[in-house]
């Protein structure tokens, strides 16, 4: 039984391997099938390997080279801004930009692979050390250490000593994963001098406003770059592939701006606008009218171009509770060039504009007796336009009523001249367009349509009202006029040097057109001359010089009144050789005497008494009177204060000192060779005994040369003097703290009735 079971078994084994054989043979067809579907799949891969090759293959390479590859951008130098006596305003110092890859920042234990306490504490030092070198909060540095980004930057702009610290804590502790780029940084040496004219520059070094934004392209040059192989801890591998493109430097600008001329000119702006209380501050522009170098422009309040993101005292009260955008605003406010970018009523300064047309057109001239009469007022169609004398000035020739800065006379004129042609020299000498300036963001005036002109409106525009432009086009206008009648355009830009070359370009004078006569130019310019002489611009005199100028004096508009007055003066000097033309103008002052004669034309004054012999323009003043009675200090530093006691007693000056009689002094106040008037007190000082007593300088405004000197040696303080009458002009200002011994400078005048517009 058992022997016929195992064969029975054995049969039915052999049975069913049989019938599996047969349900796994391959067929010719299945073969085919399996061929295609081998070739379609190798045709697949094959396609696949070409479209990485042919169509992928620059990206992966650049990929490939990315991942194994460093790339360095090297900054390039900005240029340099100087002056126009070669004094640098702005300059690139070099610096360095500190980034991380916090994937790359690892710590390994003894076996060699990464510990992750050990890169937590790693991080962590890290984190304080760098904030405690730049600055910065350890919070903040390590979120940025612990960052899932590629690159995370640290620090901009760090100076070389701080970069060296750090250099050392990487060395120290064999940290990687810290990158050190070689960066560039805009450095202003003389700080807010010329700030709404220079402008400053972005963190990339992107110019932002003033020169540095118009003259961009020429000051930033081209970046350079730097490609070296890296290990997988972003280490450099020496490699002969290394890569080197030099930067291109910026080329250097020199500005037709005189740093000398801007210290003085923003010296009594400042002081004008504070004395006067003016709510909108002020703005001065000093142009060479012979070929449109302007060698000062101010605007005040100015701001610190080192800082240019922090509000100066003018606009910080409150800032901080601002709104973002309001806090922007005021930004941009304290930034304008209100010079070049802002509009104003120009008042009675454009009468020199009117007149000029006048004595063009053969409509008037300039002594014909009786020409014009004022009564006061005018009636111009359905009202009466008031004269500011109320009583009037009666007859007059144009002369006169120039001296006068009478309003009726002008409008008398302007009916003569009539709206087309009036129209027609407005745009002669550039008012209706932009002046074309090397500077951005030129404001743009605003008149009536010719066709909307009518009686009222001729009125006013004869003396300045009731239409806007800028200060720099009345600048440009009247330098015209110095010109002997022709315009040139305005540029702050004298050369452009090349600093790899040394190649020189050279901004050339351009002229516009001749506006108006040289015959015409002379008339108006001995008139001019007359203003200051005779008339309302009297305290614009400067002794030693001939000065022709304007007083100007705009009401608010009726429909912004809180506007207030704009104060201002044109003057030109020297009127019989024109090199200058200065116009000083103040915004809002808040004083009872707001007119422009009285507080803009003595700051023009002090400004020309310091500039015209700076620039070495000849004095007509051949008296000595003037320096007879002052006193050249003697030295007496490095004697006993008994043998200085006796000196300056010989000299005719007197002392005052703390010290005793066998004391040696060693500094004096003032020091030697400044001039004292008899009587003068020097201040005697010791090493090691150097008591400073402060005073404040009193108001002498209003008051006689000898009133003013009792009172400034009540407070041991000197006193020097320009011109005869009353003080209209003081430096320092009253308020201001100094040293006894300091000399006070003050400008006197005649006394004068005259409050011209």
């Amino acid at each position: 039984m058992s022997d016929n079971f195992r064969k029975v078994n054995k049969n039915n084994v052999v049975s069913i391997n049989k019938k599996k054989v047969n349900n796994v043979k391959i067929t010719p067809k299945k073969l085919f099938i399996l061929a295609i579907a081998f070739i379609l799949l190798f045709a697949l891969l094959l396609g696949r390997v070409g479209w990485l090759q042919f169509v992928d293959g620059d990206w992966l390479r650049e990929k490939e080279y990315s991942q194994s590859t460093s790339s360095t951008l090297i900054s390039a130098k900005r240029g340099t801004i100087y002056d126009a006596t070669g004094k640098a305003l702005a300059v690139s110092v070099e610096v360095d930009t500190i980034s991380v890859n916090p994937s790359y920042i690892k710590a390994k234990g003894k076996d060699g692979k990464t510990d992750e306490e050990a890169t937590e504490e790693l991080k962590r030092n890290m984190a304080n050390i760098m904030a405690e070198i730049f600055e910065l909060d350890s919070e903040e540095v390590y979120k940025k250490l612990t960052s899932t980004n590629s690159v995370e930057t640290i620090a901009s702009k760090v100076e070389t000593d701080k970069v060296e610290k750090l250099r050392e804590w990487i060395k120290e502790n064999d940290a990687t994963g810290i990158n050190i780029d070689e960066d560039v940084k805009r450095y202003y040496p003389y700080d807010n001098l010329a700030s709404n004219v220079i402008g400053f520059c972005g963190s990339n070094n992107q110019g932002l406003d003033g020169i540095e934004l118009s003259y961009d392209d020429v000051l930033k040059g081209t970046s350079g770059k730097l490609t070296t192989a890296i290990d997988v801890t972003r280490d450099a591998i020496p490699d002969k592939n290394e890569e080197y493109i030099a930067p291109e430097n910026g080329s250097n600008i020199y500005l037709t701006i005189d740093s000398n001329i801007q210290t003085i000119a923003e010296k009594y702006l400042k002081q004008a606008v504070e004395e006067n209380n003016c709510e909108r501050g002020g703005n001065v522009i000093i142009m060479d009218p012979s070929n449109g170098d302007i060698l000062a422009m101010a605007t005040y309040p100015d701001y610190n171009l080192n800082d240019p993101y922090t509000p100066n005292a003018w606009y910080s009260e409150g800032f901080d509770e601002l709104s973002e955008q309001e806090q922007t605003n005021t930004l941009y406010s304290m930034w304008r060039n209100r010079a070049v970018l802002d509009t104003y009523e120009p008042g009675s300064t454009f009468k020199v504009i009117t007149a000029s047309i006048g004595l063009e057109e053969n409509k008037v001239e300039t002594d014909t007796p009786g020409d014009f009469y004022c009564s006061g007022y005018e009636e111009v169609a359905d009202r009466r336009i008031k004269c500011t004398a109320t009583a009037g000035h009666g007859s007059q020739t144009l002369r006169n009523a120039l001296e006068n800065s009478c309003n009726p006379a002008m409008i008398q004129l302007s009916q003569r001249i009539g709206v087309d042609t009036f129209y027609k020299y407005l745009d002669a000498f550039g008012l209706f367009d932009k002046t074309g300036i090397d500077l951005p963001s030129e404001g743009v005036s605003s008149f009536w349509k010719k066709e909307s002109v009518g009686p009222v409106e001729l009125a006013t525009m004869s003396f300045g009202q009731r239409f806007t432009i800028t200060p720099l086009q009345l600048v440009t206008a009247v330098s015209a006029i110095a010109n002997e009648g022709k315009m040139v355009v305005p540029h702050v830009v004298d050369k452009i040097e090349n600093p790899d070359t040394g190649t020189i370009t050279n901004v050339e004078t351009q002229e516009v057109r001749q506006v108006i006569s040289k015959e015409t130019a002379n008339k108006m310019k001995d008139m001019m001359k007359s203003v200051v002489e005779d008339g309302g611009g009297k305290y614009a005199q400067v002794k030693g010089y001939t000065i022709g100028g304007k007083t100007g004096t705009s009401e608010p508009d009726p429909n912004h009144l809180e506007n207030g007055y704009v104060a201002s003066f044109v003057a030109i000097a020297p009127v019989d050789n024109a090199e200058l033309v200065v116009l000083l103008t103040l915004y809002a002052p808040r004083t009872s005497n707001y007119y422009g004669g009285s507080i803009a034309a003595p700051a023009v004054s002090q400004i020309l008494a310091e500039v015209l012999p700076y620039l070495d323009i000849p004095s007509n003043e051949t008296s000595t009177s003037s320096t007879q009675d002052l006193i050249s200090t003697p030295d007496v530093t490095n004697k006993t204060v008994a043998e200085a006691q006796k000196k300056l007693q010989e000299a005719g000056l007197e002392y005052s000192t703390n010290l005793s009689a066998d004391d040696i002094v060693t500094e004096q106040v003032p020091p030697k060779g400044t001039q004292l008037t008899n009587g003068g007190i020097v201040k005697l000082y010791a090493e090691g005994n150097d008591d400073r007593v402060s005073q404040t300088v009193p108001d002498l405004k209003g008051v006689t040369f000898e009133q003013a000197k009792i009172m400034l040696k009540a407070k041991n303080l000197n006193i020097a003097s320009t011109g005869s009458g009353i003080v209209i002009a003081q430096d320092p200002q009253s308020g201001t703290s100094v040293d006894e011994g300091t000399v006070i400078n003050v400008t006197l005048q005649e006394r004068t009735s005259n409050t011209q517009h």
